[in-house]
């Protein structure tokens, strides 16, 4: 083994150990974020439509697409949530 494919070796180790901690904390705060979502639907404290939390769950289940597409091909988009119609920045 040369040392430039030694070094390439190193580097993609470094990048799959960085890419698993990151990953690993992100996915554990998302899942965190859920839980405290799922908060909400505590009916003594909060009041809802169903048509507010299937649109909640749309917009979760449309993000979590397009994530899922980033790994396959690079791309990004901003789009912000918004509970109300018309409320889109």
């Amino acid at each position: 083994m040369s040392d430039n494919q030694i070094q390439v070796a190193v580097n993609n180790r470094i990048k799959r150990e960085r890419f698993i901690r990151i990953a690993e904390s992100r996915v554990n705060r998302i899942l965190d974020n859920l839980d405290t979502l799922g908060k909400c639907s505590n009916t003594r404290n909060y009041e809802y439509t169903e048509q507010e939390v299937n649109k909640i769950f749309r917009e979760i289940d449309r993000k979590v697409k397009e994530t899922k597409l980033k790994f396959q091909v690079n791309g990004e988009s901003r789009q912000r949530f918004r509970l109300l119609r018309g409320e889109q920045s």
